[in-house]
């Protein structure tokens, strides 16, 4: 049987995949998980930063766990969020409903608002009839693989209900993001006066929570993709559709945009020509700027392997260091958190920030974008213009089979030519797709043609000798 979560929690399509049926459950379950993992603790934080705190009184009583439950903006968010309350509640567990708030605002009011658990009911990026439920521990942390196997586990056990006034108590909070807003207004360091800026929020997580930030900075505000309906989340708009935006950041002569995703954990941005500045690049630039400071931990930044060629070359010609990882924040991470770093992240946007964050955070790494272009007193574009990335071309290959991709000696062989004709001027990477019956190749080369003739060489290869 599948894993029932994926690397960013359990996501699918509400009435098959996801239901409130299962929600109540996964609740349910994570609570118990949680009671027989009782050494999380209730705080990590000694600061809260003006966040209503949620603790109980101490007491030599037992003290009940406590959970926030937080939704993005689809129409299927309150179904699933009372059901995950009701599982919760019913397994003894106190709630708290924060409403609409982005899952890095989940994050840090469960770690900074001392509850033992937190549950963002969001799809991130996916159109408004998927779902999803992820879960964040009292550190402000992704639950571990291992403990949400063990979640899993329980989905199916016996168990007992809580009883009478052993029932968990729901309430309803939503003025818990304010607290949010004012860490992210804090990270700051300085206003921006005087910077006109286009935030598209993708009628999603974040559409009053960029603005107002970006509001209390001083700066002027255009905000577009700000009236979520339930349905209209990504349609369209966001980091995943960023066309609106780069118009409305020329016609409004702008100094930056940025683009979220629907839970607002992912940013890309863009300069005033309209030129998209993706992730790489932001991380380039926020990568120079700590390094400038002294405050980029080990002289290193973490990216994954699909970072573009043209980032690792700038960097190490400013003498940063790189470390890579597999596809997705979960494993940069883990790699961060392993090594001590401060800065890591994804080209999609996701930049996670260990000096203020345990998680991606759009609207974080806006903020900071933005107030290092006002420090440096430079451009976006000309920050971004330091970070020149070399052509790329991604190709899916269908319909194969893809556990042999790594070994099959003809696509091997295929892979080494592709790299040798390449030399230090590109490269070349094959992953097979963790949902799908099908393998992508990415090229990098000096020139488009170049990358577009070895890329279709390999998938030519690929097709043949992997074809189901």
């Amino acid at each position: 049987m599948a894993r029932l979560f994926g690397t960013d929690g359990v996501r699918g399509l509400v009435g098959r995949d996801i239901t409130a049926s299962l929600a109540l459950r996964l609740a349910a379950a994570a609570a118990r998980e949680l009671e027989a993992e009782r050494g999380l603790g209730y705080g990590h934080a000694t600061d809260l930063g003006g966040v209503r705190d949620h603790r109980p009184e101490p007491t030599d009583e037992p003290t009940r766990l406590r959970a926030i439950v937080g939704v993005d903006s689809r129409v299927s968010g309150d179904m699933l969020a009372a059901a995950c309350a009701a599982g919760l509640a019913s397994a003894g567990v106190d709630v708290v409903q924060a409403g609409v708030l982005p899952t890095p605002g989940l994050a840090y009011l469960t770690k900074h608002a001392g509850f033992d658990l937190g549950v963002m009911i969001s799809a991130s990026h996916n159109p408004y009839h998927d779902n999803g439920i992820k879960f964040f521990s009292s550190s402000g942390y992704k639950l571990p693989d291992a403990v949400e196997d063990r979640i899993e586990t329980r989905l199916d056990e016996d168990w007992e209900p809580a009883v009478g006034d052993a029932v968990g108590v729901t309430t309803i909070d939503h003025g818990l993001v304010e607290g949010y807003i004012d860490f992210l207004v804090a990270t700051a360091g300085q206003g921006l006066e005087g910077m006109r800026v286009v935030l598209d929020c993708a009628n999603g997580a974040a559409y009053h929570v960029a603005p107002e930030v970006f509001r209390r900075l001083g700066a002027e505000v255009v905000s577009l993709a700000v009236q979520p309906s339930g349905v209209n989340i990504n349609s369209g708009v966001g980091s995943t559709h960023p066309e609106r935006l780069q118009r409305a950041v020329v016609g409004l002569e702008a100094d930056a945009g940025f683009a979220f995703d629907g839970d607002a954990d992912r940013c890309l941005a863009v300069d005033a020509s309209g030129e998209l500045v993706d992730g790489d690049k932001i991380m380039g630039i926020l990568a120079t700027a700590l390094q400038r400071r002294g405050q980029l931990a080990h002289n290193t930044l973490v990216l994954t392997v699909m970072s573009n060629l043209g980032l690792f070359k700038a960097l190490a010609a400013a003498g940063i260091e790189t470390v890579k990882t597999g596809v997705g924040d979960r494993y940069v991470l883990e790699e961060m958190l392993r090594g001590g770093y401060v800065l890591g992240g994804e080209q999609s946007g996701h930049v996670i920030q260990a000096r203020f964050a345990t998680t991606g955070d759009g609207t974080l790494t806006a903020v900071q974008l933005a107030c290092e272009v006002r420090a440096s007193h430079e451009s976006l574009a000309a920050l971004a213009g330091q970070f020149p990335q070399f052509p790329q071309v991604l190709i899916n290959v269908p319909n194969v089979d893809k556990a042999r991709a790594a070994t099959d000696p003809a696509v091997l062989a295929a892979v080494a030519e592709a790299e040798a004709e390449l030399g230090d001027t590109g490269r070349v990477l094959l992953r097979a797709s963790g949902t799908e019956p099908l393998v992508r190749i990415m090229v990098e080369a000096a020139t488009s043609p170049e990358a577009d003739a070895v890329a279709g060489k390999l998938a030519t290869v690929v097709a043949r000798q992997l074809a189901l």
